[in-house]
């Protein structure tokens, strides 16, 4: 066989050309601009020219502050295709976080979106090796002004390149592509580095139909974003089979969203749940008809069964549940039946199946490897092409061990390959000796009509080590009581875990990537900062 490296340029001359009339339209609030994907080849190149002219010739850092747009996408092809490095930088980060993993990636350049200037200005002069940005649009950009690093706009610098560009194939296909850093819940973020390697078998795998099972006549809208684990791989994933992207910019509150899934009328999308929970009451009160929306993948966090079958049955979508994190770049499984089965939600509710090349394991507390049988609960270990061996500059031996990587994450994997999630290591209850899953008893709660959000963590306990703490949010217009959410969960969970506390809150606070911050509640709970209602 022909030893031919996988590299990003490779997919992008494929896409570029081969699939020139597929499209990216990026919204704008009142309608859409479009560009084909052959003009987006022609511009990535520019932006590869541009770079060049700033000193890009190697493996540098060029990073990213954006917004999921037609700039960031000609970002993913034209860094990675000119053999550097594009390192998204995620713009929901505490600010000393954004500071923590510009300076420990080293980033050399800086591509912002215009309407993100104020937020990058905070930061800008704490970054120690940065020495040019590049400020998509028109935008103000004064209070970027002396912050030790050259401006440019980058239409003018693109105006000003070539269109022609030979992108960079005799390299290492092992050698960085891009690099996404963790959301630094616990400690600073640790910093993944995706491989060309690595990214171009992970597009091949989220295309299959096992996976998001994309095709040349797909329309994709990308809410996931761009600097969340690669938008879950799915730009390079369409511009592999030519499927045509919707990309939302910043417009991401249910009211905008819905009108550009009306007007763009997507076939396939990605989002966390949130999304969707915020979407379906605008869905339900406009009797909108989105059933050209075939498919939603979901991840990030457990969507719950009442949310799915809202969407399947008021609404013709279909959400389906998938599993992965930034370490696993991160398409882990994906929870599509098997064929002939009789009950497909028993399969539709786990985090899936594991995909080809993604090797799973379970481990006890003692170490132990534990059997495949849907029934023994361990922690999740998992190796494959696309998982992470280490962490970017970050020695970790208790994250990857044995050639593993340990997610954290505690389940049952059933010997037909399906995962079921029960919770985070460091979220699982243990109450008198026994397991409770704190997400188990989120998703009974979120299936009450009356409950907007519920989270679950563990509060001390003098009697039993720990008991679980309900913290929920009630819908607007509804009412509802601790006596009915016990009643409710009486018939669904066994009695002895059922919350004794029980709290209800405005939100629940989320991280950076719409994850629950269970931490927060945690500490919130500690310095009595929630009203708790005792009960039992």
């Amino acid at each position: 066989m022909q030893d031919t490296p996988l590299t990003i340029g490779r997919l992008v001359a494929h896409g570029t050309t081969f699939h020139g009339t597929s499209t990216v339209s990026t919204w704008t609030g009142e309608g859409f601009r479009t560009a084909t994907y052959a003009e987006l080849g022609r511009r990535a190149a520019r932006l590869a020219n541009a770079l060049r002219s700033l000193g890009i010739d190697g493996d540098q850092r060029v990073a990213t502050f954006m917004w999921n747009n037609q700039e960031h996408l000609e970002a993913y092809l034209a860094v990675p295709g000119m053999g550097a490095v594009l390192h998204t930088l995620n713009i929901r980060l505490f600010p000393e976080q954004v500071t923590y993993v510009a300076n420990h990636a080293e980033d050399r350049i800086v591509i912002c979106d215009g309407s993100l200037v104020g937020l990058l200005a905070r930061v800008l002069d704490t970054f120690e090796t940065v020495e040019h940005v590049l400020v998509v649009g028109d935008d103000d950009w004064s209070e970027l002004e002396g912050k030790g690093a050259q401006l440019h706009r980058y239409e003018a610098l693109l105006d000003a390149a070539d269109d022609a560009f030979e992108w960079v194939n005799d390299i290492d296909e092992n050698d960085a592509a891009a690099m996404c850093y963790t959301s630094g819940t616990t400690g600073n973020p640790k910093g993944v580095a995706y491989s060309h390697r690595s990214m171009t078998l992970h597009s091949m795998a989220g295309a299959m139909g096992d996976a998001m099972g994309l095709k040349p006549t797909d329309s994709v809208l990308t809410i996931v974003p761009q600097f969340h684990a690669m938008a879950w791989g799915l730009p390079y994933a369409a511009m592999m089979v030519g499927a045509s992207l919707v990309m939302p910019d910043r417009h991401l509150q249910p009211e905008p969203l819905l009108e550009m899934m009306l007007e763009a009328r997507p076939t396939f999308a990605g989002a966390v749940p949130t999304i969707w929970q915020g979407l379906l009451p605008l869905l339900d009160e406009r009797e909108a008809d989105i059933s050209f929306l075939s498919e939603v993948i979901v991840g990030g966090s457990a969507c719950p069964e009442s949310l799915m079958r809202a969407f399947e049955e008021r609404h013709g979508v279909r959400l389906i549940h998938a599993w992965g994190m930034t370490e696993t770049s991160p398409l882990g499984s994906v929870a599509r039946p098997p064929v002939g089965t009789g009950d497909p939600w028993s399969f539709r509710i786990t985090q899936g199946r594991f995909m080809a090349a993604v090797e799973p394991r379970l481990v006890g507390e003692d170490g132990s490897e534990l059997p495949l049988d849907g029934e023994s609960v361990g922690e999740l270990e998992v190796r494959g092409p696309w998982i992470a061996a280490a962490y970017y500059a970050d020695d970790d031996p208790e994250k990857f061990h044995d050639g593993w990587l340990r997610t954290g994450d505690v389940g049952r994997i059933t010997a037909g390959g399906y995962l079921t999630l029960t919770d985070r290591s460091k979220d699982v209850i243990k109450s008198g000796g026994e397991w409770i899953s704190s997400v188990d008893l989120e998703n009974a709660l979120m299936a009450h009509p009356a409950v907007a959000e519920a989270a679950v963590v563990g509060i001390p306990d003098e009697k039993w080590g720990e008991r679980p703490l309900a913290s929920v949010v009630v819908r607007d217009g509804e009412d509802v009581s601790v006596e009915d959410l016990r009643d409710f969960l009486a018939d669904r969970i066994p009695k002895w875990q059922l919350p004794d506390s029980w709290a209800f809150i405005d939100e629940v606070p989320k991280t950076s990537v719409g994850k629950f911050d269970k931490k927060v509640l945690r500490q919130r709970y500690a310095e009595e900062e929630l009203e708790v209602v005792r009960a039992g």
